[in-house]
């Protein structure tokens, strides 16, 4: 069964959450909602989120101060904001988006085909690095398994766990291509520098793999970091 993303949408106003869920169903992805600055940071505690919508006016903590506490937390900082406005006053707000950590901004009433596709990219590439850490961490099961093989058997065993690995890693590297080609002339340059992140990581990957291979003493493998 396949893991559904989650995507945060907050707004004080439950219509709009009402039309961003309509909107965003076409996704099929987990849509959590949050009514306030205070529930999305609250949220944000316990679920890994693929992207986050933020409504700018809000009473109490704002947008910009939401996104400000989001962008402080180690374990939320790199999960991409999109900021959602019914004003408009010109250059100086949407600078002051972007400075606070947005991705992307957007004025209201937008286009629900543009929004969604904004928001498509960004669970693909979240979709790609789950995959990816679960990779890595069946490649790290491999290589303490080599290091502390204790007979015959259990060198000759990982054979084909190593054989799958690769197919998997294979079918990533495929998805991954296409996203980046996708991405070529996208204006979202954190969409593109997030897919050429994955990229150099899968290369990495791929590199390890590569040196668990007959032939080589695994010991030069290096595997990817997590962030």
């Amino acid at each position: 069964m396949v893991q559904k993303a989650k995507i945060l949408l907050v707004d004080d106003r439950p219509e709009n959450l009402l039309a961003l869920e309509a909107i965003l169903s076409a996704l099929d992805q987990t849509l959590v909602r949050a009514s306030s600055g205070e529930e999305a940071l609250k949220a944000l505690l316990t679920d890994d989120f693929a992207v986050i919508l933020l409504d700018v006016q809000m009473p109490g903590m704002d947008g910009f101060e939401t996104a400000a506490h989001i962008k402080r937390r180690e374990r939320t900082r790199d999960i991409p904001i999109i900021f959602l406005t019914a004003i408009n006053h010109g250059p100086h707000h949407t600078f002051r988006g972007y400075a606070a950590g947005a991705v992307d901004y957007i004025s209201k009433p937008f286009d629900p085909w543009v929004l969604r596709a904004k928001v498509s990219v960004f669970v693909d590439l979240y979709m790609k690095n789950v995959q990816l850490r679960e990779q890595a961490a069946l490649l790290r099961l491999q290589l303490d398994g080599r290091g502390s093989g204790e007979d015959g058997d259990k060198r000759a065993e990982p054979a084909g766990l190593l054989a799958e690995l690769s197919a998997r890693l294979a079918a990533v590297e495929e998805q991954a291509e296409a996203l980046s080609k996708h991405l070529d002339e996208s204006p979202d340059a954190a969409a593109v520098a997030t897919a050429a992140h994955l990229e150099r990581k899968l290369t990495g990957l791929r590199r390890a793999l590569d040196a668990l291979e007959p032939g080589n003493d695994g010991r030069s493998a290096s595997l990817p970091s997590q962030n």
